[in-house]
């Protein structure tokens, strides 16, 4: 006769990382939305929503994508499709804002 007992493994996490990476997520799209719906706009509310944006992207593709652990080129390919985009937008909205 074999018992099973329920403890409580004390090494055991309560939330895994991609649940609280989820959560990082919904939180800077209630910001965003938010946001949005306030209507506020500018430079600088312009560019902080587009930091939001590649930085959820870069969350989506480290956590949810499996690419965290991956080096080499194809860690690269990644930064740079965030980065060269997300740069010629910044360069677009500073100029046009007479920067």
């Amino acid at each position: 006769m074999s018992t099973k007992t329920n403890i409580i493994q004390p090494n055991r996490q309560l939330i895994r990382p991609c649940t609280v990476v989820y959560g990082v997520l919904v939180v800077l799209t209630l910001v965003t939305w938010s946001i949005g719906r306030a209507g506020l706009g500018g430079l600088w509310v312009s560019l902080l929503v587009l930091g939001f944006a590649l930085f959820k992207a870069q969350l989506v593709g480290d956590w949810f994508m499996g690419l965290r652990d991956i080096r080499g080129i194809w860690r690269w390919v990644v930064v740079i499709w965030l980065a060269v985009p997300g740069s010629l937008i910044t360069l677009a909205f500073a100029f046009s804002h007479g920067g």
